[in-house]
């Protein structure tokens, strides 16, 4: 703990930097408008699941609750006639982002301790900037990148999506990086 409390003005000052960098990635930045296509016939298809009054939550289509009801014929049947698909249904309306937005913020500095801790237990306490740089950028990329990957692998999220939130995480990292190395106690 005493760990954390020496590093809290690297946690918290990366995170601050980190939420700027990325408010200004996703309102000003145009690479992130193509994450996620329109559905064809969006709103039949809207219209279609209105009725159903989905609560949120995330879903699979189909879902299979067992190993022996995913080797099922009748299971089986309903993949080959699709549509496949996993669901994230959000409350109706236009969404609050502050919640959101105080989670990534509270995100940002767990990568933070995360960095810092590790950090302190890979380089001296009076390392120079570019090791501090190094060890604790390649944490946090940890954190905000490499994470991203399994959204591709197991939920066929596309690729494309994936790459450009890693290339964000890169950045993150390196913002995250720099201010441990320039706030580094010596």
């Amino acid at each position: 703990m005493q760990v954390i409390i020496t590093l809290w003005a690297p946690i918290l000052l990366s995170a601050v930097f980190v939420f700027v960098v990325s408010s200004i990635i996703h309102m000003m930045l145009p690479y992130h408008k193509t994450d996620f296509d329109k559905a064809p016939s969006e709103d039949k298809v809207m219209e279609a699941l209105r009725k159903y009054k989905i609560p949120p939550g995330d879903y699979s289509l189909p879902c299979a609750r067992s190993t022996k009801e995913m080797i099922s014929a009748e299971f089986k049947n309903k993949r080959e006639k699709g549509p496949v698909a996993f669901i994230t249904v959000m409350e109706n309306g236009i969404p609050d982002m502050r919640g959101s937005l105080l989670q990534w913020f509270l995100y940002s500095i767990l990568v933070g301790i995360f960095s810092g801790y590790l950090t302190t237990h890979a380089v001296a306490g009076n390392s120079d900037y570019l090791a501090v740089f190094r060890f604790s950028g390649t944490v946090a990329f940890a954190g905000y990148g490499l994470a991203l990957l399994q959204n591709s692998i197991w939920y066929k999220r596309s690729w494309s999506s994936t790459f450009k939130s890693m290339f964000d995480g890169l950045i993150y990292a390196l913002v995250t990086a720099g201010t441990f190395g320039w706030l580094w106690p010596q």
